[in-house]
């Protein structure tokens, strides 16, 4: 696995704890070019960062080394954490984004991934639960990686978590509605995989917003913000998985 080095000022000087790294996290760079994101992401006065980016062809760049915090997940939660810079390893993947024409991630860009990822989880002992995206750590500030992103694939590498329910039985229930009571259920259970909590936004408009980043990562076929049968028995079963 060959990586560049192009070192980025934007990190926390003290160093961490090799034990304090629990968690990966994978952005899209969400930018119209690649240029333009590597030039953000080494610029002092943009304020962000990443440990890693891997570019369109496939390249990894080494921009923060682990040690240090880089400033890539913001204001974020999942489970007990919070402010995951201090916990986590962030990795940028260049990608244009929802604002800019979204696009698939190209095979190139997710062997390398597959590569580091597992590079990283063996050296740092990352459990592979602990894989997340940043729309799953900040779900209302941040899209990415997106519905786009291959996690079902990546959790056959053992990258990440997936269900592990027959995709022709459960598409049976999509769509299909649910009592309100149940309604109720699959959103304890989004908070329950890890999801954050958050009373300083209306609980209707908080409650869509979760449920989009829960059908982002987790039933990318239809993202429109609505609990269905399919969501419910999906959640239930991440649950089973997680504990």
């Amino acid at each position: 696995m060959k990586i560049i080095l192009n070192f980025s000022p934007n990190f926390d000087a003290k160093k961490r704890k090799k034990n304090e790294i629990k968690f990966i996290v994978f952005h899209y760079t969400g930018m119209k070019s690649e240029k333009k994101a590597i030039d953000k992401l080494l610029d002092y006065n943009s304020k962000v960062s990443c440990h890693y980016l891997i570019k369109n062809n496939g390249d990894i760049i080494k921009m923060v080394p682990e040690i240090y915090q880089a400033w890539h997940a913001g204001i974020s939660s999942w489970k007990k954490f919070k402010s995951l810079n201090k916990n986590s390893i962030g990795i940028e993947i260049t990608n244009p984004g929802h604002e800019f024409k979204y696009i698939k991630f190209s095979k190139k860009q997710i062997s390398s991934l597959i590569k580091l990822t597992k590079y990283l989880i063996k050296k740092f002992k990352i459990n592979s639960k602990s894989i997340l995206g940043h729309s799953d750590i900040a779900p209302n500030r941040k899209l990415d990686p997106g519905e786009k992103f291959p996690w079902e694939f990546l959790s056959k590498n053992k990258i990440g978590i997936w269900h592990d329910l027959n995709q022709n039985e459960i598409k049976k229930e999509r769509e299909l509605k649910i009592s309100n009571p149940l309604k109720l259920k699959f959103i304890n259970n989004l908070f329950k995989i890890g999801y954050p909590r958050n009373s300083k936004i209306n609980k209707n408009k908080y409650d869509k917003i979760i449920i989009l980043a829960f059908q982002r990562r987790f039933r990318q076929e239809l993202v429109n913000g609505k609990i269905d049968k399919e969501c419910l028995l999906i959640s239930e079963n991440l649950i089973k998985k997680l504990n």
